[in-house]
């Protein structure tokens, strides 16, 4: 694993951190929101705060919940083993929930193509072999 090198340019580090914040507070929104994933923007968090402050970035990976997963993907670049199933499950429920939830046709089309996008996603991911 190569370690973190924040970019040169102040204005970029700014995007960076704009991003990161963003995308951390959108994770965390996810732990609420049923339909909005935690882990993809506490990963692209950790991503941007890598570039934009090792400051952020420590502190994100001295988390005592988000570091160990941001430590998992940034060594192995996938799922531990049996996470996978917990996770099309996980997914499925909430969406199948939210689906049954709306009274318009065209949200439920919406909700279950991007049901359908984030499973091929999740299907791609690889599996680490213990």
């Amino acid at each position: 694993m190569n370690a973190p090198r924040v970019h040169d340019s102040r204005l970029v580090r700014a995007a960076f951190l704009v991003v990161g914040t963003v995308a951390l507070f959108l994770g965390l929104a996810g732990i609420f929101l049923p339909i909005l994933p935690t882990t993809p923007f506490v990963l692209l968090a950790a991503a941007c705060f890598a570039r934009g402050s090792l400051r952020l970035h420590d502190a994100l990976l001295a988390h005592r919940l988000a570091g160990p997963i941001i430590r998992e993907w940034q060594e192995h670049r996938s799922m531990p083993p049996g996470i996978k199933p917990w996770a099309f499950l996980l997914m499925g429920l909430s969406f199948a929930f939210s689906i049954y939830l709306m009274e318009s046709g065209w949200h439920r089309l919406m909700l279950a193509t991007l049901w359908a996008i984030l499973s091929i996603l999740l299907w791609r991911v690889p599996v680490r072999r213990e």
